[in-house]
């Protein structure tokens, strides 16, 4: 066995330390680093579950990337594109891109006896990806699109239904303000919801091909389509790999094509998001001094409390280096329970949130209703060699007093 692991696992498991001042001082370091560690833990897994949420919700209103016309402002009243099969061959071709699907955008009024509320209607066709809105649905069901019927029905949001007092199987008159003002009646094939209430109280689907009818559009026209990536930290490396595909080339209406990436969509919400990466490493950094401070405070009471050893180790031959390390691997074994019960209080608590969601918020303001903790390995490995790593690098510097303690002063000391 290693000599200097020997001494350190002596002193670490000599039962008569309880009775040494530095036995408290070494609890308080150790209970910090249990508290570091789970607070870290916690924090890293609430921030990676906020952005997860928030930007799985947000892509499933308007996937990844959107390619619509280079003329159409920000409103939701577009200017069309034709359909270009090639142009899509071409994009499903790139890698990373998943999905590749049309639509059509429209602002409408929905009116009952009691209330108005305004709506964007989001025309979908067959090629779209129910997965995101099946995951939500809360009542009834999606709708079929067909290829040569028009569907009346409409999904719309737990939020809209309950301000407009309807229920699944209800018909919704809707109003659209154009020249000459026109109305239709969709019926309710399901209500939705995702907590994004700010979306959601914004879109409902439809079939496309109403949106086409009400904007006399012809069959093979839409307002754009929508791309989803697998990889979204690639989103932008993707994003111009379709803008070389989609060139600058005019569209058969005489417009360009432009490509937007659901961040430019939507810059404020992901600009919050980014800040919570800023947020974590603030309290990464900030627990990690302060478990590092506790650790060093409590080495240097260890050595002066065995100074008596040091001079007898330093007088049988040992090298101040040789010393050095027992007491930094006697750190070491302390920062290694710690870090261990830290996980085990950590972790926990992140599976009890994961599963139960004990810990809720207010959709209105996080877009969420429970707090979100994910758990992933990587980070969970990284954080832990990180904190240990730093950690006995802290105490390299103190371990350095050992060097200036002589063995004839030492083994008088009382």
């Amino acid at each position: 066995m290693n000599f200097e692991y020997f001494i350190a696992k002596k002193i670490y498991f000599d039962k008569s330390s309880g009775k040494k001042i530095s036995k408290p001082i070494v609890k308080i370091a150790q209970i910090g680093i249990i508290l570091g560690i789970s607070i870290m833990l916690i924090s890293v897994s609430v921030a990676i579950g906020f952005k997860s949420e928030i930007r799985k919700k947000t892509v499933g209103f308007g996937s990844h990337i959107q390619i619509i016309n280079f003329d159409t402002n920000n409103s939701y009243e577009t200017v069309p594109i034709t359909k270009n099969p090639e142009l899509v061959g071409k994009i499903s071709k790139i890698p990373n891109v998943k999905h590749i699907q049309s639509f059509a955008t429209k602002t409408a009024v929905f009116k009952t006896k009691e209330n108005v509320n305004g709506i964007i209607l989001k025309g979908i066709d067959d090629d779209f990806n129910w997965q995101f809105f099946k995951q939500n649905i809360i009542e009834g069901d999606t709708f079929k699109i067909e290829k040569d019927k028009r569907s009346k029905n409409i999904l719309i949001s737990k939020k809209t239904a309950s301000l407009l007092n309807l229920t699944v199987g209800d018909t919704i008159l809707t109003y659209f303000i154009q020249k000459p003002i026109r109305f239709r009646k969709f019926a309710i094939s399901g209500i939705y919801e995702t907590g994004m209430e700010e979306l959601d109280r914004t879109f409902a689907l439809v079939d496309i091909k109403q949106i086409r009818k009400l904007n006399k559009w012809e069959n093979n026209q839409i307002s754009g389509y929508e791309l989803s990536i697998n990889d979204f930290d690639k989103l932008d490396e993707v994003k111009q790999d379709i803008q070389d595909v989609v060139g600058y080339d005019y569209t058969r209406q005489g417009g360009l094509l432009k490509v937007e990436t659901i961040k430019e969509k939507f810059p404020m919400l992901f600009d919050w998001i980014g800040l919570f990466d800023a947020n974590v490493w603030i309290i990464l950094i900030l627990i990690t001094i302060v478990a590092g401070f506790n650790m060093v405070s409590g080495l240097l009471v260890i050595i002066l409390e065995n100074t008596r050893m040091i001079g007898v180790l330093k007088a049988m031959g040992n090298n101040n280096l040789s010393i050095r390390k027992i007491f930094l691997i006697y750190s070491a074994m302390i920062i290694g329970r710690g870090v261990i019960w830290g996980n085990i209080i950590g972790l926990s608590l992140i599976l009890i949130q994961q599963y139960f969601g004990i810990f809720t918020l207010d959709p209105q303001s996080y877009y969420v209703s429970t707090v979100p903790a994910y758990f992933t390995p990587l980070y969970f490995t990284y954080l832990n060699l990180g904190v240990i790593i730093v950690t006995v690098l802290m105490l390299i510097v103190p371990s350095f007093i050992v060097s200036k303690i002589t063995p004839v002063k030492a083994i008088k000391f009382n």
